[in-house]
């Protein structure tokens, strides 16, 4: 078996799925490994699902993620990541914001019902499963948008990455007004490491 790391990110549009996935692989470059990257956009601009797959290791030949082989999963939102459970290790991490972010076509019909607890259901199929309050911390930092930051701090705990090379590419990444408050915001992630956080 290879060194390689697969992280699959998945959440709806607007969550900043893809900003994520660019930190970790400018992290996993940073450090020398080779990378490759998947994005699947779907109708990001109206709420759809945003997915995507990073493969880091010494040296990577596919993009995508084989299923039911992904070291780490990172959630944005709770039912978008029961539908990508099946896709980890029996082994693996997931990382879950407890964010539950309602589609209009559930609210509007009933053709569709949303999970009564995806979070649950998620440690019923996963041994390793991290239920992350991170629209709370986002709120006491005084800015929704930083759910993606807090989760990249929560999963840089289980990538072999410097924490100041965490913090380098948050300064690249990130508009230079908000890099302070998302630097705040990784921290408060990194502080998450057990299995089983309450709300």
């Amino acid at each position: 078996m290879d060194n390689t790391k697969n992280i699959l990110i998945v959440g709806v549009g607007g969550q900043g799925v893809l900003l994520a996935s660019e930190i970790i692989s400018a992290a996993a470059m940073n450090g020398g490994l080779d990378v490759k990257k998947s994005e699947v956009h779907g109708m990001s601009q109206r709420g759809g699902v945003v997915s995507s797959h990073v493969r880091i290791g010494p040296k990577v030949y596919s993009p995508v993620i084989e299923y039911g082989q992904a070291d780490i999963l990172m959630a944005f939102e709770q039912a978008e990541g029961l539908r990508a459970v099946d896709w980890m290790k029996e082994d693996g991490v997931a990382v879950v914001s407890m964010t539950r972010l309602v589609p209009a076509i559930v609210t509007s019909t009933k053709a569709f019902n949303y999970p009564e607890d995806p979070i649950g259901q998620m440690k019923q199929k996963a041994g390793n499963v991290i239920g992350v309050p991170a629209d709370k911390i986002a709120g006491e930092l005084g800015n929704p948008r930083l759910v993606n930051t807090i989760l990249l701090g929560v999963c840089s705990n289980y990538l072999p990455f410097d924490l100041e090379v965490w913090q380098q590419m948050i300064r690249e990444k990130v508009k230079a007004r908000f890099v302070d408050v998302n630097l705040q915001a990784f921290e408060r992630g990194r502080e998450i490491k057990q299995a089983a956080v309450e709300a």
